[in-house]
């Protein structure tokens, strides 16, 4: 039988090789493809995913996972061959139920879309992009018709990036989050005089952002030999195998942080994907447990960690070699409190650890409402700003700085927003761990020492890849689930401390 797995094995590593060159596909048209090319690369991506999804749903494929199974689950709970049997069976079983003709055809439209989208991002005209999301949004409510999971929907589609979780769940975790949340933004708001971000904002030169943003992220532990950093309209991971993991960043020449914390927040995926177990190479287990815990390890990094004070107190004097004009005179407090500035915004990217969940409930109500049929496609700009008004308090000016400024919906990625939330809830409640296991972590970090926090990572998340479900592996880290307390005692203490409130925050305002 060990044969049998082996043949299995092979078969699995094949179906990889498809979705890696799919992938590099996919990284040059978001990075060095020519404009023209957007047709002739939405045909190539479509051949190229019709090909592993016909080969991952074939006869050939249900036979030998059959006749692997009881000799691959006899190896044991923990052993590399039951979590590769358990998540390659989760992938067939979803693939099975798509027709090829729909994989191809939505792979198709998402290409073609990326290319409307960039334009009509470009142009601030919501009615060049409306047609080719109409269409995205049909597609996936087959997509989702098809895979039958959970009572609504919408729960197929959060099934692909959450697995097990539902729109409920979603939606009760958003709602308790949000009345936490919501007594914190009016104290902030209260207080927008008491911090000041004014001296990140101004020229730096994007050559030299750039070059920090490298620094940095290679102090972090990026490893530019298995990875490459690029620029891109919107800042995204993309690994390859744990050998080739290429991150992105986008410059905005008078905010420095935008590039800054976009790449450290990158890093965060990246560094997870080049630790997985390199034995889990072209094989189902080379991915993270969930997008949800992905993106805990971009989120920890880019505000538990780079927001924090210790990290600023390490960090200030890389801006200050290599922007001296700008920065000579920063001091340490002024520069922690500027990072930390928080307050309704316009732009997710951009929006502080507060708020950010705020645009991320917004986008959840939208897709969930257009997938299910409450909302049209041409109504969704009005929904949008409408939201925005009642969730932030500030309306977008036009379509680029509103509903057009997000990649996802043109990509097809729809159910991957709540995934965002899910991991600022878990980043704290994982560093809170790594704290309480690592004596002087927050000393060493202050000194550029991030190898302690990163092995922990590496030793307790990282490496296990998809080998757990996210379920199993937050019982194997935390003994518990998601728990969003965590998250919001530690946006109390640092806000409160930062704008001078009460920490014990109710509905009233208390001073």
């Amino acid at each position: 039988m060990k044969a049998r797995f082996e043949a299995l094995k092979e078969r699995f590593a094949e179906i990889a090789d498809l979705q890696a060159a799919s992938a590099v596909l996919q990284w040059d048209q978001e990075t060095y493809m020519p404009p023209g090319g957007g047709a002739s690369r939405a045909d190539a991506l479509a051949t190229l995913q019709k090909a592993a999804h016909e080969r991952l749903v074939a006869d050939e494929t249900s036979r030998l996972l059959d006749e692997a199974e009881t000799w691959a689950r006899d190896r044991g709970p923990d052993s590399f061959e039951a979590g590769f049997l358990r998540a390659a069976r989760r992938d067939q079983s979803r693939a099975k139920k798509l027709p090829g003709e729909l994989v191809a055809e939505l792979a198709k439209a998402a290409s073609v879309a990326l290319e409307a989208w960039r334009e009509a991002r470009t142009r601030s005209d919501f009615s060049l992009f409306a047609p080719h999301l109409d269409k995205i949004v049909g597609l996936l409510r087959r997509k989702a018709e098809a895979l039958a999971v959970g009572e609504r929907l919408y729960d197929s589609l959060l099934d692909e990036y959450e697995p097990d979780m539902r729109t409920s769940q979603v939606e009760s975790a958003f709602r308790s989050l949000r009345e936490g949340l919501v007594p914190i933004v009016k104290q902030i708001v209260s207080r927008q005089d008491r911090v000041s971000n004014a001296v990140l904002c101004g020229a730096c030169g994007e050559k030299s952002q750039f070059k920090l943003c490298q620094e940095v992220v290679r102090c972090l532990g990026y490893d530019f030999d298995r990875g490459r950093q690029d620029l891109s309209a919107h800042a995204f991971t993309q690994p390859f195998s744990t050998d080739d993991v290429r991150i992105t960043t986008r410059i905005k020449k008078d905010f420095l942080p935008a590039s800054l914390y976009a790449s450290i927040h990158e890093c965060g995926h990246a560094l997870y994907a080049q630790g997985i177990d390199k034995a889990f190479n072209r094989a189902p287990l080379n991915d993270g447990a969930s997008l949800g815990v992905h993106e805990s390890q971009s989120r920890l990094w880019e505000n538990v960690v780079g927001r924090s004070r210790v990290f600023c107190a390490w960090l200030l004097p890389l801006l200050q070699k290599r922007f001296p004009k700008r920065f000579s005179g920063l001091g340490g407090e002024e520069f922690y409190r500027a990072v930390n500035k928080a307050g309704p915004s316009l732009i997710r990217v951009e929006a502080d650890e507060v708020t950010y969940n705020l645009h991320v409930l917004l986008r959840f109500e939208l897709e969930a409402d257009m997938i299910e049929g409450r909302l049209k496609v041409c109504d969704a700009p009005q929904a949008w700003n409408a939201k925005m008004a009642d969730y932030l308090g500030i309306t977008p000016p036009d379509h680029a700085q509103g509903i057009l400024q997000d990649i996802h919906w043109a990509a097809g990625l729809v159910g991957y927003f709540p995934t965002y939330t899910l991991g600022n809830i878990l980043s704290v409640q994982f560093y809170e761990k790594a704290r309480r296991d690592i004596p002087g972590l927050e000393g060493g970090i202050a000194q550029g020492d991030f190898a302690p926090l990163r092995n922990w990572l590496g030793k307790n998340i990282h490496r296990h890849g998809r080998k757990y479900t996210p379920n199993e592996l937050l019982e194997r880290i935390l003994g518990g689930g998601l728990d969003s307390r965590p998250f919001l005692d530690y946006l109390r203490a640092k806000y409160s401390e930062i704008y001078g409130f009460n920490r014990r925050v109710s509905g009233i305002l208390t001073s």
